[in-house]
């Protein structure tokens, strides 16, 4: 069609009712800064002896599928579909405030098919518009920075793409975003204290949600027939200025377990009666594995803690997550 802009493309997603069927129309459009859908092919080469030294006469197709990749800012009602991809399951109830106002919590599934989402692209450049089933999380890292709203960048495995007759229009749904501002942070022995916790002032955090994706291949088809999931591990690393022993070092020289609460609540927006958009991980058991503080006689010191995340025995669980916002439900 014509020469243009990444900005003129967009991306959006569908919760599958049919795990590897693809949806009819998107239920979010994610407006990014960063992205890219690509479909990928598998060779095979053909390199028997032919009496000649050329090592390869042919090469032939023997697998389709697609990668897709975004960044963009973390916003209040996509934002937990994406979290409903990575971790598995979700269950909705209604929100103190009223019944418009909804509370939907995000928990890990224990099981190797995690909800699949349809991958849609709209490209008026080429005027070729695509979507992509059993779209897969692979990885989901969030970037909380002072003077930036918090990011989200996600990796997905998917089937090929199919065409989409007569093209697609999309409708982008206006959100809530959340800002630097917005962040409290807590450490406390157990998730049930980290309410009442005070809040521990930090600089910048990581939080990386990874899981081991494997397609799986069967005679018969150039497409995975099903993307599984065999673990899910969640790690991070968070900035904070160096001023004292308490906060990180002492419990990263003992080894000690703490439940984390990284809280995001939009305090500027009205939902409901009184209600914010918030979004709420709490983590059940984390552990630092390492703290650094380069010390530069120019620099304010500051302490870089790195943090990995494990299964609670006790509360027989790693993660929670817990996003309030006027979307009825996923």
């Amino acid at each position: 069609m014509g020469k243009g802009l990444g900005r003129q493309l967009q991306v959006g997603f569908a919760k599958e009712a049919v795990r590897g069927t693809a949806e009819a129309a998107a239920t979010f459009w994610l407006p990014f800064s960063e992205g890219s859908v690509e479909e990928k092919v598998e060779l095979i080469n053909d390199e028997q002896a032919l009496g000649v030294i050329e090592d390869t006469n042919d090469a032939k197709i023997t697998k389709l599928y697609s990668e897709i990749t975004a960044k963009a800012a973390l916003s209040d009602k996509s934002f937990p579909l994406v979290l409903f991809a990575t971790l598995g399951a979700l269950a909705t109830a209604a929100n103190p405030d009223g019944a418009t106002v909804k509370d939907h919590t995000i928990t890990v599934a224990q099981s190797l098919q995690h909800q699949s989402l349809t991958v849609f692209l709209n490209d008026p450049l080429s005027g070729v518009d695509y979507k992509y089933p059993l779209g897969m999380i692979d990885s989901l890292d969030l970037d909380y920075e002072v003077n930036k709203f918090v990011q989200l960048s996600l990796k997905m495995r998917a089937k090929k793409g199919a065409l989409i007759a007569g093209g697609i229009v999309p409708s982008t749904t206006t959100e809530n975003l959340f800002l630097p501002q917005h962040f409290v942070f807590k450490l406390a022995s157990t998730v049930s204290g980290l309410t009442a916790a005070t809040a521990i002032p930090i600089k910048s955090m990581k939080l990386k949600f990874a899981k081991a994706l494997e397609d799986d291949d069967v005679l018969g088809s150039k497409e995975p027939v099903d993307i599984l999931i065999k673990k899910i591990s969640v790690e991070g690393e968070l900035e904070a200025i160096w001023q004292n022993e308490t906060d990180f070092k002492n419990a990263f020289l003992a080894g000690t377990a703490q439940a984390m609460r990284i809280d995001l609540k939009n305090t500027d927006v009205t939902i409901g009666t009184a209600a914010n958009p918030q979004i709420t991980i709490d983590l059940n058991k984390v552990i630092f594995n390492d703290l650094t503080h380069a010390i530069k006689v120019g620099d304010v010191m500051r302490q870089t803690i790195q943090f990995k995340g494990f299964y609670n025995l006790t509360d027989s669980k790693m993660i929670s997550v817990k996003a309030t916002n006027l979307q009825a439900s996923y």
